[in-house]
């Protein structure tokens, strides 16, 4: 079954579901952007453990329990980027599109097709 809500809606409710959580438990004392972003970073890692010394090909074709496991990962992140931008009073959505247009710019297709180097190596 297919979710149609709009994304910004499903962002709002993770965002409320989040602050109950950790409101039940008491954890907002905790929750300062400093610390969030220190946790995010943490889980950022652990994702990224789950890749350290694959080749290219391996990265692309996971096993089922360490796609779950990388699964995991990528939620912690998630969540935590989510609580983060609670904290700061940003919209993760308007944030992203703003961010995806300034891309848009700094890497015009036509000057960036086919490789990865940095806007400033155009």
């Amino acid at each position: 079954m297919t979710d149609t809500t709009p994304p910004e809606d499903r962002m709002q409710a993770l965002a409320r579901a989040l602050q109950q959580f950790a409101d039940a438990r008491d954890w907002g004392p905790f929750h300062s952007p400093k610390n969030l972003a220190s946790a995010l970073i943490v889980e950022a890692g652990e994702l990224l453990e789950h890749f350290q010394w694959l080749t290219e090909n391996q990265s692309r074709q996971l096993a089922p329990d360490t796609r779950q496991a990388v699964a995991h990962e990528m939620a912690d992140v998630l969540l935590y980027l989510v609580q983060l931008s609670t904290v700061l009073g940003i919209d993760l959505m308007d944030a992203a599109r703003a961010k995806m247009a300034l891309n848009a710019q700094k890497y015009p297709a036509e000057q960036s097709r086919g490789h990865s180097r940095k806007y400033d190596a155009l």
